[in-house]
């Protein structure tokens, strides 16, 4: 029986092996059918999930908060430090926080704006430049470079204004003087210069432009060299923003309970008042300075 035993062992044995290689067989096949399936319902679109559309608008809500209201941010933050600390404090300090960042932020989108119209008035030189030499007259080599030249909306109100003068024969450097007023365009008023003396030859104004092209050209070039440069010193101005924070942070892992003390504690309420206005009054020190070395 012994013998009987040890023969019939490894037949189940087998037997096992191929219920079980049949089973795995079996379980991908299925799975690849329901992948197929599922691509066929949730993919191509024949039938799509009400999960997905929900999670598709929160996801698209929250990418429009982050591109257009920003600054909102700081309530989430600030609740969070207001769980952690559990004081209300931090959350009047993010309400006070949002239009200051709103500030911040519309400061520096109007910066970007006034440099891509600098931008676009050495774009809108050099298409000018090209149409006077390929043998247009200026007013229609305007014309064709405002919009061919992909620098249409680049004098924004004052550019119906420029257009009309140019097609009818009106007062172009007058209007360019105009556009010249508004922030980024400043070169419009060089280009008005050179439009006024030498309009009559297509070959001088031509002249004219390309040297104020360079000249534009190269204050760009110095202007972002200066950046480079300046970058070294913004970077200070975040690090010492920062270390505040990382002393909370620091503190919190010693074990120190730092957010109880200042938000619990009469002598830690006034060392976060004297603390905050330190930092504000340093940062807008640091900020300040480098500014100042900007503008110089």
């Amino acid at each position: 029986m012994s013998g009987g035993a040890a023969v019939g062992l490894p037949a189940s044995a087998s037997c096992a092996a191929a219920l079980c290689l049949g089973v795995a067989a079996w379980l991908v096949v299925a799975r690849d059918q329901g992948r197929r399936r599922a691509r066929v319902l949730f993919v191509d679109g024949v039938v799509e999930s009400p999960l997905r559309k929900r999670w598709e608008r929160i996801r698209t809500w929250l990418q429009e908060l982050s591109r257009e209201r920003r600054e909102w941010l700081a309530l989430p933050v600030a609740l969070a430090v207001a769980g952690l600390g559990e004081s209300v404090l931090p959350v009047l300090a993010g309400v006070v926080a949002v239009p200051l960042v709103r500030r911040w932020l519309r400061r520096r989108a109007l910066r970007k704006e006034r440099e891509s119209r600098a931008d676009g008035v050495v774009a809108l030189c050099a298409a000018v430049v090209g149409e006077l030499r390929a043998g247009r007259e200026p007013g229609q080599a305007l014309l064709v470079a405002v919009r061919e030249a992909g620098v249409t909306g680049v004098m924004g109100a004052a550019e119906a204004g420029v257009s009309a003068a140019a097609r009818f024969g009106g007062d172009v450097p007058g209007a360019l003087g105009q556009a010249a007023r508004e922030p980024g365009l400043d070169g419009l008023a060089g280009m008005a210069a050179c439009w006024r003396v030498t309009a009559d030859g297509g070959a001088g104004l031509a002249a004219g432009l390309d040297r104020l092209e360079g000249a534009l050209r190269a204050e760009r070039r110095r202007r972002e060299e200066l950046r480079a440069q300046l970058a070294g010193a913004w970077s200070t101005v975040a690090v010492l923003a920062l270390l505040p924070v990382l002393g909370l942070g620091l503190g919190a892992a010693l074990g120190a309970d730092p957010l109880r003390v200042l938000l619990h504690t009469p002598a830690g309420l006034v060392c976060l008042a004297a603390g905050g206005l330190l930092e504000a009054a340093g940062l807008c020190w640091a900020g300040r300075i480098v500014r100042a070395g900007e503008t110089a």
